[in-house]
């Protein structure tokens, strides 16, 4: 899981890409670099020629369709096409409207061979789900919305008393930080930080079974405050402008290219003061009230965070409060569950949620579908890990 988060989050907000070039039994591969940096055909046609493998007449595979608009860098189909490849083979077209599908008739007008693998292809179904934020922003236009809860077993979330450290073990809060890793942003409420004051940002160093990985990006931070009632000393605040950790993988230019921590306040006050105060902290705020309550508007919000800040997949880590508005608004797209083997009795935990309680008919149960459910931890000391995705939510 960590890998796979550190490398999802290196090239947000553009998609995850593989490029793998064939060539008279010679393999080299490219991945898309952070964002303004080559894509992962540039990547691929540059090792080829570094290793001096001849791609004339080439098989090309390549997890997404490569792009045929020139924004921040090139169009890939026209080094595809200079390079003279044979055939490119494409796991899943490119939802974005400046691709989608244009990249398949380029490559085709200029006579190479293309072929698109069903849906239903195994390589398909996982270019999908490594880029299912990036999905959802282009064809939804909001983000893929992923809550965390970590409970008891029998569902306390927290005592009655408010704490809530640390009712999972170690390992289970280590890969908790990579889902945060691989998140565009994560997002909380004021409940939260005025609780327990967190940073909500990703270790520099994640424990992974091949040793302690760096986390090459700081994912950004977004913040549910109607009434603007953060302090100006909160750790999260002094998070802002935090850069990842160079490593052997990702050397310091490459993380360079990737923009800092940017922190978001979303709120429904017009204290001009505290505005002023947070903007000269480097917070960016919006003023988003929801007509009727004089709360944060959730769903304009959401769309605002797809549109205009370019973030794919959403990392919740709130109270339940928030956590129960964002599900009675259908705002959650799927659950992080982690189940410690304890039983706490009377607290607050997931049954707290408003819109979990008063059903008098089964059908009317919010339906989740399974998409794994692991043991995460030593043996003696394991949590159970469960991702939940609401039923249909992924049909886009």
């Amino acid at each position: 899981m960590i890998e796979l988060a550190l490398l999802i989050c290196v090239t947000s907000p553009n998609p995850c890409v593989t490029c793998r070039i064939e060539s008279l039994s010679q393999l080299v591969i490219g991945q898309t670099q952070p964002r303004g940096g080559p894509h992962a055909e540039i990547m691929a046609l540059r090792a080829a020629a570094a290793q001096g493998v001849d791609v004339r007449g080439a098989m090309v595979h390549v997890s997404l369709e490569p792009c045929a608009h020139h924004g921040r860098t090139p169009p890939c189909t026209s080094a595809l096409i200079a390079a003279g490849v044979g055939k490119v083979v494409i796991a899943i077209l490119d939802p974005n409207p400046l691709v989608a599908g244009k990249g398949v008739q380029q490559l085709r007008d200029a006579g190479i061979e293309v072929e698109v693998l069903p849906t239903d292809h195994p390589d398909a179904i996982a270019s999908r789900e490594l880029n299912i934020g990036f999905f959802s922003r282009m064809i939804r236009r909001v983000p893929w919305v992923r809550m965390k809860v970590a409970s008891s077993l029998d569902g306390v979330t927290a005592l009655s008393n408010g704490q809530s450290q640390w009712i999972t073990g170690e390992a289970a809060r280590n890969d908790g930080q990579a889902w945060r890793a691989r998140s565009c942003a994560v997002l909380t409420g004021i409940g939260t930080v005025l609780a327990d004051d967190p940073q909500l940002n990703v270790r520099a160093l994640l424990d992974s079974p091949e040793g302690r990985i760096a986390a090459p990006r700081q994912p950004h931070f977004v913040l549910v405050d109607s009434q603007l009632d953060i302090p100006l000393d909160a750790k999260l605040l002094k998070t802002i402008g935090q850069r990842g950790a160079a490593s052997a993988a990702y050397a310091q230019e490459t993380i360079d290219l990737i923009a800092p921590r940017a922190g978001f306040i979303y709120h429904a006050s017009q204290n001009d003061e505290k505005i002023k105060a947070l903007e000269v902290l480097g917070a960016k705020l919006i003023y988003m009230p929801e007509a009727s309550s004089g709360k944060v508007d959730l769903k304009a919000m959401m769309s605002d965070l797809a549109v205009n800040q370019e973030i794919n997949e959403l990392h919740v880590e709130a109270g339940f409060k928030l956590n129960g508005s964002l599900l009675k608004a259908g705002l959650v797209d799927e659950l992080l569950v982690y189940l410690a083997p304890k039983l706490l009795g009377a607290g607050m935990g997931l049954a707290n949620l408003p819109e979990l309680s008063g059903l008098s008919a089964l059908p009317a149960a919010q339906d989740l579908v399974y998409q794994s459910v692991d043991l995460v931890g030593e043996e003696g000391s394991k949590d159970l890990r469960i991702v939940a995705r609401v039923r249909g939510r992924d049909t886009f």
